[in-house]
């Protein structure tokens, strides 16, 4: 089993290097511990005394605000790529066939942003 990037050397000494480093923080974590108990601790000892129950209902506006920070932020991700491969796609000969994609791919999520502000689902009331 060689080191060679066609071999499966690179991903054994990957594992191995998480799996070491994983077991020391946790037996850094275990050996620098407090070893005293304080007194009662609430639920999520923030500070804050809860009220209610843990099971509460949340409002689905959260949910979906949170997924649209989710669904805009990947876009995010996903623009940088493409700007720095576009000069060499433009120096092939396929510089605006990508680029209109690009716009094809932004303007999907423009027509969708547009679709939820129009429905509502952004608005906290």
């Amino acid at each position: 089993m060689g080191l060679t990037p066609d071999g499966l050397g690179p991903i054994v000494v990957q594992l191995l290097l998480a799996l070491g480093f994983s077991a020391l923080i946790l037996s850094l974590a275990l050996l620098i511990s407090p070893r005293k108990r304080s007194k009662d601790h609430d639920t999520f000892e923030c500070g804050v005394t809860y009220y209610g129950d843990a099971r509460g209902v949340f409002n689905i506006k959260f949910y979906l605000v949170a997924v649209l920070f989710i669904l805009f932020d990947i876009e995010a991700v996903f623009l940088y790529p493409w700007a720095v491969s576009l000069g060499k796609f433009t120096e092939v000969g396929l510089g605006s066939f990508l680029f209109l994609e690009m716009l094809l791919f932004i303007g999907v999520l423009v027509v969708g942003l547009y679709y939820i502000w129009k429905k509502g689902a952004l608005e906290w009331d």
